[in-house]
């Protein structure tokens, strides 16, 4: 195991921000809720205690024993985990006379103290707590105040144990960084040799390791990147025992299908191509609801999934594209694991075919997944694609799902795609796509009226796809991409664009 920080969960919103910025240290760390707190092992150098919606005082806010860490290995309690070390050896903390929410000023920092080594008078702070420390126990000793709040950031006398009442995670905090470097680079002694070269040399190794010199492995491929760079770990690992396959379901975009095998193909995969659309269309016929269109598609790829993946001989194991944010949201800080993604991972097939499940990629976060995909050589296309929905095109057609709508859809689709790349702006949206909309209008073509049907662009832009705002694209391209949608798609006569943002919309129209 690599060197690591444990950060321990409390159900702040900004927990998954601390790991982004050690991992960004080139140092590898986990979220566990504090409800699963791990034993003490070698390999990690130092605990983060993570903010928290609670409050200390509550006797229903959470109360872990941390005697199996204090004193043993550093310790940074970040806004409630600073609260919590200082409730938990009797010190005051009471609700805040003002609330201390937004930009905060350190005008009073201990600058020789190796947690702050490197501030500068008046450095900006995130704060975030209607709580506040107002009497530090015996033996803690205040390093960095504002002019607000006395007891900005602290330290235990005779132990690495610290506390800090901001959260250095968010940009907000303009030095955060290096708050964050001074504790686990300096007073951790972390070595940051967390590379994506070191991943992929470490993981091929463990995959090795862990799969038998003649077992077969089965991967689900989509094109997209998470699956790509599962594939292309685990060929370099066991070459051509790994068999992707790739389900054509009838609603990928324009051309896709066969230059995403081809892709494949230069890159030395052991892909096979499965053209199941009719048998999609099929599970569709009459299907309008999205919750029942995606779970037609979800039964279909998975009778036809196994019914392929029957067809290797000596497969022992399932391989998934599982990231580490797929991890996380599926482990709940208030109790047992509880499955929020499932449509992330393939159904039931696991059980159903009696395989062990290989997930190459669980410790990475998305843009930690591109890192390794460069370091592998996967093409720039593959690596930079936008997201795409699993059911595909079928949830971007509102109503009816038929051959002749999928095509109307796929053909505009390629112009707005094909435009924000001809246009130098693909790269400026985390996605884009077209919906084709359940409604006709009426317009004019030459002297004749016609009433045809009517599509919406969507573009956002995004860092995580868990907020979006609707992308700015510029009049001029979106005339552009207007003029010839309706020029060039035969059925339609109508653009519109969608400038919603999520939320209170989401990204996809259904």
């Amino acid at each position: 195991m690599p060197q690591q920080i444990l950060i321990l969960d409390f159900g702040s919103q900004y927990t998954q921000l601390i790991a982004r910025r050690i991992r960004e240290l080139n140092v590898y760390c986990e979220i566990h809720p504090f409800t699963h707190a791990p034993a003490l092992t070698e390999d990690i150098r130092g605990v983060v205690l993570s903010g928290s919606p609670c409050s200390v005082r509550d006797p229903e806010s959470p109360n872990p024993d941390l005697s199996a860490y204090l004193g043993r290995v550093p310790v940074l309690g970040v806004c409630y985990g600073a609260q919590l070390l200082a409730h938990q050896s009797g010190g005051d903390v009471l609700p805040a006379t003002i609330r201390e929410y937004g930009r905060a000023h350190l005008t009073h920092i201990n600058q020789h103290h190796p947690l702050l080594r490197g501030l500068t008078p008046g450095s900006q702070v995130w704060m975030s707590h209607g709580d506040t420390i107002k009497t530090l126990p015996e033996g803690f000793l205040t390093i960095a105040g504002t002019p607000d709040v006395q007891v900005a950031a602290y330290e235990i006398e005779g132990q690495p144990t610290f506390g800090i009442q901001f959260h250095p995670e968010v940009t907000h905090s303009t030095e955060g960084k290096l708050l964050m470097h001074n504790f686990v680079v300096d007073i951790c002694g972390c070595d940051q040799d967390w590379t994506p070269e070191h991943f992929v040399d470490s993981m091929v190794a463990s995959l090795q390791h862990t799969i038998g010199p003649d077992d077969q492995v089965i991967l689900g491929l989509s094109g997209g990147v998470d699956s790509s760079v599962a594939a292309l770990l685990l060929h370099r690992a066991i070459g051509p025992r790994l068999h992707g396959i790739f389900v054509d379901n009838g609603l990928l975009r324009k051309d896709e299908y066969e230059g995403v095998l081809e892709a494949y193909k230069v890159l030395g995969l052991n892909v096979r191509g499965v053209d199941a659309s009719q048998e999609f269309y099929t599970a569709l016929a009459g299907l309008t609801d999205p919750e029942q269109k995606r779970k037609a598609i979800g039964r279909t790829f998975i009778e036809v999934f196994d019914r392929e993946a029957h067809k290797v001989d000596g497969a022992r194991w399932l391989a998934q594209g599982t990231i580490y944010p797929d991890v996380i949201e599926s482990v709940s800080v208030k109790g047992p694991a509880v499955t929020i993604k499932s449509h992330h991972n393939v159904g039931g097939l696991p059980e159903k075919m009696n395989l062990k499940v290989v997930e190459p990629l669980r410790a990475l976060f998305k843009d930690e997944v591109r890192e390794v995909g460069d370091a592998l050589g996967l093409p720039h296309n593959i690596l930079h694609r936008h997201p795409f929905p699993g059911p595909g095109l079928a949830i971007r057609i509102l109503g009816d799902i038929t051959p002749e709508r999928v095509h109307i859809l796929q053909k505009a689709d390629a112009i707005f795609i094909d435009g924000l790349r001809e246009y130098d702006l693909y790269d400026q949206v985390w996605q884009a796509g077209v919906m084709l909309l359940p409604i006709h209008s009426v317009g004019v073509m030459g002297d004749e009226r016609t009433y045809e049907q009517v599509v919406a662009l969507r573009a956002v832009t995004s860092v995580d796809g868990m907020t979006a705002d609707w992308a700015h694209l510029p009049y001029e391209f979106l005339a552009h991409i207007s003029n010839k949608i309706i020029n060039q798609v035969r059925g339609i006569n109508r653009v519109v664009y969608d400038i919603s943002s999520k939320p209170p919309a989401t990204i996809e129209w259904e």
